[in-house]
């Protein structure tokens, strides 16, 4: 009799109940065609039941403490993702991956995984939204792109539906191709996803346009946040003029380029401020602007209140 693969899922308060449900989901199938390959052990800090960002409650199986021994356990969270991080919840995490599991964060669980220092040269991926927090908090892990990144003791995911094709490709090189291929046609999906397919829509998607350069300009743009490009070396490095730039701006989008720079710089800023505890003049300063007081008077302008009042929780400073 084979013995069943266990997953053990730790939600965090606030949990992506998409992401959650989408690393599930594939494996309730895959039992229904391979009866008993699979098994789940839902934890919670205290055992009790969690809240999802959605708020639908979620009711743990068992408590942290009384998971001592783990094959593969997954950090679910969702925004705010360190709110709930405790030295306790690290020293657990620490102590399974002592022992040899492979520890994954789905949505932006790989928070909860870093401030728990466990990694290391690992690259790691999570939902786009929260990649800029990430990335000024934990400068020195790599942080790619893709829907998924399974590494020999990491495994890490974007959340939402991209958890579908993460639990896919496990499945897949558990079990081969013919179950995840079922699996994929009972969820009506098309077929399996790469790993390095984009998270998000490319910008011709986005912002419905055609013109090469007008999306090589938002594309350069989007890659300089922090330190933004002036509106003439925007049009120098796509090959036209200054004039034609504002031209494409005013045509296509009915705005200048450097408004819907600034726009997306504000974009940037309040993802930062509703997903991580970055300090306002961090968030500041990874969105290029140049002062506190231009930052402030920009985000009041865009959405009617100051940065401060645009977050939930103060800015965090525990340690593992």
């Amino acid at each position: 009799m084979n013995v069943p693969d266990i997953f053990h899922f730790l939600i965090l308060p606030g949990f992506s109940a998409l992401g959650f449900m989408s690393a599930i989901e594939p494996l309730r199938v895959a039992n229904r065609f391979r009866k008993g390959v699979y098994q789940w052990v839902i934890v919670s800090s205290d055992g009790n039941a969690v809240p999802a960002s959605n708020g639908i409650m979620v009711q743990a199986d068992v408590s942290m403490s009384e998971v001592t021994d783990a094959k593969t356990v997954f950090v679910v969270s969702g925004f705010e993702p360190l709110v709930a991080y405790t030295p306790t919840l690290g020293a657990w995490l620490r102590q399974l991956s002592m022992q040899g599991a492979v520890l994954g964060g789905i949505d932006t669980g790989v928070f909860t995984l870093a401030e728990a220092n466990l990694i290391g040269s690992e690259r790691v991926t999570l939902h786009w939204e929260a990649a800029s927090s990430f990335n000024e908090r934990y400068p020195s892990i790599t942080y790619v792109t893709e829907l998924f990144e399974l590494c020999d003791q990491r495994i890490t995911c974007a959340g939402g539906t991209a958890t579908i094709d993460l639990m896919l490709d496990i499945i897949l090189r558990r079990h081969g191709a013919e179950l995840a291929f079922s699996i994929s046609e009972q969820f009506v999906l098309g077929g399996v996803r790469e790993r390095s397919d984009h998270q998000r829509m490319q910008v011709t998607a986005r912002y419905n346009i055609h013109n090469a350069k007008l999306v090589l300009a938002i594309e350069l743009m989007e890659h300089h946040m922090e330190e933004p490009l002036a509106t003439d070396e925007i049009a120098k490095q796509v090959g036209i003029t200054r004039r034609q730039l504002e031209r494409l701006f005013c045509h296509e989008l009915a705005d200048t380029p450097a408004r819907f720079y600034t726009g997306l710089r504000l974009t940037r800023a309040r993802q930062m401020l509703q997903n991580s505890t970055l300090s306002i003049m961090e968030v500041c300063i990874a969105c290029g602007f140049e002062s506190p007081s231009h930052f402030s008077r920009a985000y009041r302008a865009k959405y009617s209140l100051a940065p401060r009042n645009d977050r939930s929780t103060p800015p965090h400073t525990s340690v593992a």
